[in-house]
């Protein structure tokens, strides 16, 4: 080859290399711009496999638009939310979500509706938001009404629970599907099986779900809540320190709480086919006719595939005569290791600006009156009005409920029957009272209590399961002779 033929096919090649070069640039930086207008130019997230979507799709708005305000129109930033997930979780999940419009989850019909009628409904609400807004109680009912939306239902799915770390979690269908911690979302990886955490995020306090892990609230004076710190305040990640008691069994084991509670149970209308008992993976007849889900058999039994820890467990089958003989006797009537046994529960709306009798009652179990109480405390502090939020429609009203209790304990396991005659545990959870001083301080109800037979007390599971210990015949035989 020539030098001449040479030198013009190495600046034939610079040019080439030099152009290149140009379109390259030309190119990232067009690539640049259009990464600017999009949502990860903002929002770095790392959505899971199974959602491998642009974020337009759950979120809406405009991914085009390099201006924040345009990008964001008509966003829903909070497209789980029960008004929306028909329309955006919906679009894959169409069963799911259908089956979720009615279940008890969902509505909390089931628990409104006993308390409703407790204080003299005549009526049945489907749903929650159902209940009536009474600002200005004419009766008790609209007062248990201002007091369900105000005071009680901060877990319900319409609300990011209370503002606490362990407590804050996400709204919707993200309420158990997406993870947060100290009250912020961790990512954006939808988890089909949600951890405990996620279900203590809506079940602490005295309910069951918190006494899996062996939790009983402290009492809410401060001189019997513990431990005393000479820092000013401590870290109360449910809002009220607790006791640790015995967990239960399966706790202890590693069971988490979807390896019982699937959710066929959780998602759909509440049907005793879809709920679980103890006898479904114990009892050998039952077993051998239909295995739950994650049961297996082996050569040696019956064996649990674990959700949570991904291990074996063996499965303890009934073994003992008592199982067999004392038919009308509950599992957790002999094997409830302790109880919730709070009495009695008193609640006061107070439209006044009076706090001084309150200094020592200050943790509340919400976080709304807690900080309200704080500042109006302080001198030094604006005061602030006595309003609390209607946790559905999230407008404050006037009047803030206080809570107390006459007694709370653990040890004692009172025990009743059911409808069907089954001794079972019971709790006092409509051994209620409820009153009211208004903004001019007439006292408008004055301990009005629930019209409940037996002192309010309802059948319930604790999640305290343990062995039956040496005194379980003795319990059940003081409780029939009582009967006499």
């Amino acid at each position: 080859m020539s030098h001449s033929v040479r030198k013009s096919l190495l600046a034939f090649v610079s040019i080439s290399c030099f152009a290149a070069a140009i379109i390259l640039l030309i190119s990232c930086s067009s690539e640049t711009e259009k990464l600017a207008g999009t949502c990860g130019s903002c929002h770095t997230t790392t959505p899971d496999t199974n959602h491998q979507l642009s974020c337009t799709v759950c979120h809406q708005g405009d991914p085009e638009a390099k201006d924040k305000d345009k990008a964001h129109a008509n966003m829903l930033a909070r497209p789980a939310h029960p008004d929306n997930f028909a329309t955006t979780c919906g679009n894959c999940h169409t069963y799911q979500t259908e089956q979720l419009a009615h279940a008890s989850h969902y509505t909390l019909n089931n628990a409104v509706n006993l308390v409703r009628t407790a204080f003299g409904a005549t009526d049945q609400i489907d749903t929650l938001i159902d209940i009536p807004i009474s600002e200005d109680p004419e009766n008790i009912t609209q007062l248990a009404d201002d007091m369900l939306r105000r005071r009680c239902l901060r877990c319900h799915l319409f609300s990011p629970g209370d503002d606490y770390t362990a407590t804050r979690r996400g709204i919707g269908c993200a309420a158990c599907h997406m993870q947060y911690k100290e009250g912020k979302l961790t990512n954006h990886t939808f988890n089909s099986h949600p951890a405990d955490e996620q279900c203590l995020a809506c079940h602490y306090g005295n309910r069951v779900g918190f006494d899996y892990f062996g939790r009983f609230e402290h009492d809410f004076n401060v001189e019997y809540r513990t431990p005393y710190t000479a820092a000013p305040t401590t870290d109360r990640p449910y809002g009220v320190d607790y006791h640790d008691l015995t967990p239960d069994i399966h706790q202890q084991k590693g069971l988490g709480c979807i390896d019982c509670h699937s959710g066929n149970e959780l998602m759909n209308a509440r049907d005793p086919e879809n709920v679980t008992a103890c006898a479904d993976c114990h009892d050998t007849k039952r077993l051998d006719d239909k295995l739950p889900a994650g049961v297996q058999k082996s050569s040696d039994g019956y064996n649990l595939l674990a959700k949570g820890d991904g291990k074996q467990h063996p499965i303890p089958l009934l073994q003992h005569p008592a199982h067999f003989t004392e038919t009308d006797v509950s599992c957790q009537a002999c094997h409830a290791q302790w109880s919730f046994d709070d009495v009695k529960t008193h609640l006061l709306r107070a439209d006044i600006e009076e706090y001084e009798s309150w200094s020592r009652l200050t943790v509340q179990g919400s976080s709304e009156l807690e900080w309200l109480l704080e500042n109006n405390l302080d001198f030094d502090k604006e005061e602030l009005p006595p309003m609390a939020t209607d946790t559905i429609t999230y407008k404050k009203r006037l009047g803030i409920w206080y809570k107390g209790y006459s007694m709370r304990r653990w040890e004692s396991i009172p025990l009743g029957r059911t409808e069907n005659g089954i001794i079972s545990v019971m709790r006092p959870e409509l051994n209620l009272s409820l009153s009211w001083i208004d903004e001019d301080e007439t006292v408008r109800f004055d301990g009005h209590n629930a019209a409940a037979a037996n002192h309010g007390l309802l059948p319930y599971t604790p999640h305290t399961t343990g062995p039956a210990g040496v005194f379980y015949e003795q319990r059940i035989r003081s409780f029939r002779k009582a009967e006499e």
